[in-house]
């Protein structure tokens, strides 16, 4: 009889941590359809990585042409609903800058971002490279120059950068 009750017990233990899990979307591949949620441009057109953010209650994900738009989302008191998931593009497993990948997604908590960069997004401002491995992202910033940091250390400047400086150092509008 306790070898019954262990088992049930056991049972209903592995099943609230199958209901955890189960409420955590899994990443979306990318499509040639997809569109930035603040732009409402096609994201694949956009060289550089991607994000997607699945809120709760929505079957979707909204889409983000820059890692650094989901950082101004994210950190936006009035923003849609409640956050279930954050994928970013690898940045380590990619083709190359101009083809991100459509299905090389990891957790935004786990990933190695480099700032500070040269490098620029895809919509020409300052960007938030993404690597699931912490040498890709050393061995990048070793090339490309920046600093690695946690999704929750991206500055707020990167949320709501400060047009007039950008535009007087020639950091807008694609200029690399």
């Amino acid at each position: 009889m306790t070898r019954l009750a262990l088992s049930l017990a056991l049972a209903i233990a592995l099943a609230g941590c199958k209901e955890e899990t189960a409420g955590l979307p899994s990443p979306v591949e990318m499509t040639d359809e997809a569109l930035g949620h603040y732009c409402q441009m096609f994201v694949a057109d956009h060289p550089g990585p991607k994000a997607q953010i699945h809120l709760k209650g929505y079957d979707a994900p909204l889409w983000f042409s820059q890692i650094t738009d989901a950082v101004a989302y994210v950190s936006d008191a009035e923003r849609d609903g409640e956050i279930a998931a954050i994928y970013l593009s690898d940045m380590g497993r990619t083709e190359s800058w101009a083809i991100p990948g459509t299905g090389n997604w990891l957790e935004a908590g786990t990933a190695h971002l480099v700032i500070e960069s040269s490098r620029l997004g895809g919509m020409g401002l300052p960007e938030a490279i993404p690597f699931g491995e912490e040498d890709a992202a050393r061995a990048f910033a070793a090339e490309n120059g920046g600093r690695i940091v946690a999704f929750s250390e991206i500055p707020a400047a990167y949320a709501h950068p400060d047009m007039d400086t950008m535009t007087a150092s020639g950091m807008h509008a694609g200029v690399q």
